[in-house]
């Protein structure tokens, strides 16, 4: 009996240094060598500030600025730092999706923004997805233009210069980053 516990207890041993120890660390290593900003957290920096990351979401105080994806249940600390990110996952036929739906679609309007498409209103499935289409982009130009005081051909042609291609060519749907968009907007308003 002795003999099977210390065997297990190697095994034990073998495992947690082969997988909690080795195998975390060769992929921490492997992405810091081939990824290093995506590793690091992709963040970006305007003037001397770091103001966001281009895989995560955040939120754009409106009309000013372009806004993404709403967030989903989000919990902050005393310091409004995001520590828990959450949903109920609602689904097609829930009330409150449509409630929220709604909700979403009513602030946005009150913005400006009357067209708001499906990806304004509702959560992406991440919760933090930093990226609307083109369509969600485009039906808030006039709202923008308008509390910039920029004409709207300018930020259509802003629009058309943040838009990322399907990945590979052939991958998921055309793109627009909306911290590269507002550091753009950023950089058009005050140069």
């Amino acid at each position: 009996m002795l003999t099977n516990l210390r065997r297990a207890l190697l095994l034990c041993l073998i495992f947690l240094a082969v997988l909690g120890l080795a195998y975390p660390l060769a992929g921490t290593g492997v992405s810091m060598l081939f990824f290093r900003h995506q590793a690091e957290g992709s963040f970006v920096s305007y003037g001397s500030d770091v103001v966001g990351s281009t895989l995560i979401g955040q939120r754009w105080p409106g009309p000013k600025w372009f806004q993404g994806r709403p967030d989903g249940y989000l919990l902050t600390n005393s310091q409004g730092q995001v520590v828990v990110s959450g949903t109920a996952q609602m689904g097609p036929r829930s009330k409150a999706l449509e409630r929220f739906v709604a909700q979403q679609a009513a602030r946005l309007k009150s913005e400006g923004i009357n067209h708001p498409t499906a990806d304004l209103v509702t959560n992406s499935a991440s919760l933090v997805d930093p990226d609307i289409s083109q369509a969600g982009a485009d039906a808030q130009v006039p709202a923008v233009a308008k509390a910039n005081h920029l004409p709207q051909t300018v930020l259509y042609r802003l629009v058309r210069s943040q838009l990322h291609g399907r990945q590979l060519g052939f991958l998921g749907a055309p793109y627009i980053d909306v911290l590269d968009l507002n550091l753009a907007l950023a950089r058009l308003v005050r140069p």
